[in-house]
């Protein structure tokens, strides 16, 4: 490709090996650089040697991750469920419930979903409450509700076969372009590119990318680099894009990752920094907020009062204790809760004695949510004015799907 020893020797010896514009994939384009250092008619073809210089170096850092993660991936993958299997209905519940979950967690709903729902068909017929129950802990409830419409369309349009093209997987709802690749790439093979937490921060170590991944033109340009890395793994796409994802849960993590065993660590630009952890450059989260919640295990003989959400809401259609939000400091009096916000109507909240049942800690997003929990026992049906809910036993409360709180409340009933 060279012409002759002295061109590539002035090169050489004029910008040096390690000029910024052979740093792979960097933040300026390489000809913008030259037109900022020199003038001249020697700029058009130093800066044709430093654009084709620089290209070759990408398609070889390309390639030699690719080759390098394929060879890993192939000794170390982890044994997962999903990975036995090329059905792409499978691969697309596995997806959508690893949004947000760990990989341990998902494994057993997984495997659950499947031997209650094997086909595309039953879960397009399945009753919601069976589907909230079946996804029950898993939180983001909009996700199961999202997969049934989904099921249903592909039942409609697709004669309840998981469609193999990409814009059409796309088309179904609760599937953005991060999900359809990976179900197009890891079932089908195809070269389509993936993006998530995981993969933009290895990519944004392996680059040394500094701007934030979360503006466009930065995001755009981490959506390439995914494209050239699958598609350069041709045929072994789904391998590709399942070791990207898997050097980010196991190796290169947020806070400690383990360089030293990191299969592609002479590629990455952030490890010659000497901080790879300051990659990816993400704003700080908004400061977490403590929110207080109080709940009352009402009791009538052998049968508890729960509500059921409504549509619209966090948690919509899962049941839960009667609760409400406590904004005031202080000592919680679960009797005034419960006649100012639970059941105003039956003036019988300083007759009932509460105790306290337990205190349940968790986060939602940027929540940090304490739930306090008091039971009572209520005077039987007719001694009163009645309390809006359902009485059901503790027997018939298990059947139901309850968010993970007050599920925790459930197992602490006597």
């Amino acid at each position: 490709m060279w012409k002759g020893n002295r061109a590539r020797w002035k090169f050489r010896t004029r910008c040096g090996w390690g000029h910024p514009a052979l740093r792979d994939l960097g933040n300026t384009p390489v000809d913008a650089r030259c037109a900022r250092r020199k003038t001249g008619p020697a700029l058009r073809t130093e800066a044709g040697w430093l654009y084709l210089v620089g290209a070759m170096q990408r398609q070889r850092k390309i390639a030699g991750i690719g080759s390098d993660l394929l060879r890993w991936f192939a000794a170390s993958a982890r044994d997962l469920p999903w990975r036995r299997t090329r059905d792409g209905y499978a691969i697309w519940i596995s997806e959508i419930m690893l949004q947000q979950t760990q990989v341990k967690t998902v494994i057993p709903y997984w495997e659950r979903w499947m031997r209650e729902l094997p086909t595309i068909d039953s879960l397009a017929k399945a009753k919601p409450a069976r589907l909230h129950k079946l996804w029950e802990g898993l939180g983001y409830y909009t996700r199961v509700r999202n997969v049934q419409k989904a099921a249903q369309q592909i039942v409609e349009r697709h004669k309840g076969e998981f469609p193999r093209e990409f814009e059409d997987i796309l088309e179904l709802p609760g599937i953005g372009r991060y999900t359809a690749g990976a179900i197009a790439s890891i079932a089908f093979g195809q070269p389509r590119p993936i993006l998530d937490g995981n993969v933009i921060r290895v990519l944004t170590r392996l680059f040394a990318i500094e701007a934030n991944p979360r503006e466009p033109e930065t995001n755009a340009r981490l959506w390439k680099i995914a494209e050239q890395l699958v598609s350069a793994a041709a045929p072994e796409c789904s391998h590709l894009n399942q070791s990207l994802m898997e050097l980010g849960a196991l190796i290169c993590t947020p806070r400690e990752p383990c360089c030293a065993e990191c299969p592609v660590r002479k590629h990455c630009a952030a490890l010659r920094t000497g901080d790879v952890t300051r990659f990816p450059n993400l704003p700080e989260r908004a400061a977490a907020t403590s929110r207080r919640f109080v709940a009352l295990v009402l009791r009538r003989g052998d049968r508890y009062l729960v509500r059921q959400r409504p549509a619209g809401v966090v948690n919509a259609h899962l049941w839960e204790f009667p609760n409400a939000e406590f904004k005031a400091r202080g000592k919680i009096d679960p009797a005034e809760v419960f006649q100012s916000q639970i059941s105003p109507a039956s003036g019988i909240g300083s007759q009932i004695a509460f105790r306290r049942l337990c205190t349940i800690k968790h986060t939602i997003t940027r929540y940090r949510i304490t739930l306090e929990a008091f039971c009572a026992e209520l005077p039987a049906r007719g001694a009163g004015p009645d309390v809006p809910g359902s009485w059901l036993t503790q027997k018939q409360l298990e059947k139901l799907a309850f968010p993970s709180a007050h599920r925790r409340i459930l197992e602490k009933l006597p």
